[in-house]
């Protein structure tokens, strides 16, 4: 069988594998990438920025840019309309040096949506390049010249499907890899993400194309590599509560074995997410947040209903931990 698990070279950055997490508003913290690392995963982003707000020195939005203490390689996703404040909060992200920056224009929250940016971008392509022209050139004066990647949609509707154009015009103002996420605005998350669009995508770019929408196993991420001939995929809401889809991933694509966890060991990568996230957060925070992490963690255990009618009122780590029978971690 051939091995689909292969680095991925984006601009002046080459990655050693081709398993990345999508940038999640409200799940992808640095607590959770470092479990995802832990777990395979060869390339992380941050949750959306915004740079209107990183800009203003907003001290919330700056909590969002510091990378994992395991994260070797990781991207910032920045968030916006107007190109020149793209690049003046592009030009922000000098402290935190990361290895690359994303643009989210895909996002279809109304509240991103109603500000021009995310999805809104695609309504014109020519803008959206405008818009990666400008994070290129602060990434060239700033960065290091570090790669700006760009997550894109099918379109805003079914009657305006021109992910064709926007990832052209991507490429054609400097975005070194397109991630497409085959479907429409108004779609959100509903119905099948139409993977024929991510291979024709590939078909006509000259840079690398990741893919994303439905990848929920193993088996979806092969799937997604033969059907589309994608460069890299990306996992989103399947990875959530479920950071050990990389390892299964990486195993399936290069012909190895792998052992699912058992429950124990799950609660366990659970608890020391929450570990991670307290640090960051503060306990009364991470507690309640983590709630909605742990029910996924705990999807198809044994006595999982029972379990999670528990978490979801846990307000201390050690309330935690005596739910979960957790030894300390950290």
């Amino acid at each position: 069988m051939m091995n689909l698990y292969k680095p991925v070279t984006i601009g002046s950055l080459t990655l050693p594998g081709n398993l990345f997490l999508a940038p999640v508003a409200g799940y992808s913290n640095r607590a959770f990438r470092s479990i995802c690392i832990e777990q395979g995963a060869d390339f992380t982003c941050t949750e959306m920025v915004s740079s209107e707000a990183l800009t203003r020195k907003g001290v919330r939005t700056e909590l969002l840019l510091p990378r994992a203490e395991n994260e070797i390689r990781y991207a910032v996703q920045l968030f916006g309309s107007e190109p020149e404040v793209m690049y003046r909060a592009a030009l922000l992200l000098a402290p935190w040096r990361p290895d690359a920056v994303d643009i989210n224009c895909g996002c279809p929250v109304p509240k991103v949506v109603k500000t021009g940016a995310g999805s809104a971008l695609m309504r014109s392509p020519e803008k959206l390049g405008r818009v990666v022209a400008a994070v290129v050139r602060a990434s060239n004066e700033s960065l290091g010249g570090v790669p700006v990647t760009v997550k894109i949609r099918s379109g805003w509707d079914a009657a305006s499907l021109n992910y064709r154009e926007c990832g052209r015009a991507a490429g054609e103002s400097g975005a070194a890899l397109v991630c497409l996420h085959p479907r429409t605005r108004t779609q959100g998350y509903a119905g099948r993400s139409d993977w024929f669009q991510i291979a024709d995508l590939v078909s006509r770019l000259a840079v690398p194309v990741a893919g994303s929408g439905d990848l929920f196993s193993p088996e979806d991420a092969e799937r997604m590599f033969r059907e589309t001939r994608c460069a890299a995929v990306m996992f989103a809401r399947g990875a959530m509560g479920n950071p050990f889809i990389f390892a299964a991933a990486r195993a399936l694509l290069s012909g190895d074995t792998w052992r699912a966890p058992i429950p124990r060991e799950r609660f366990e990568t659970a608890f020391r997410q929450l570990v991670l996230l307290a640090r960051d957060v503060g306990e009364g925070l991470a507690c309640r947040e983590m709630r909605k992490q742990f029910c996924a963690y705990t999807k198809g255990i044994n006595g999982g209903a029972a379990l999670r009618n528990r978490l979801i009122h846990a307000d201390t780590i050690e309330e935690y931990q005596v739910i979960l029978d957790c030894s300390p971690l950290g």
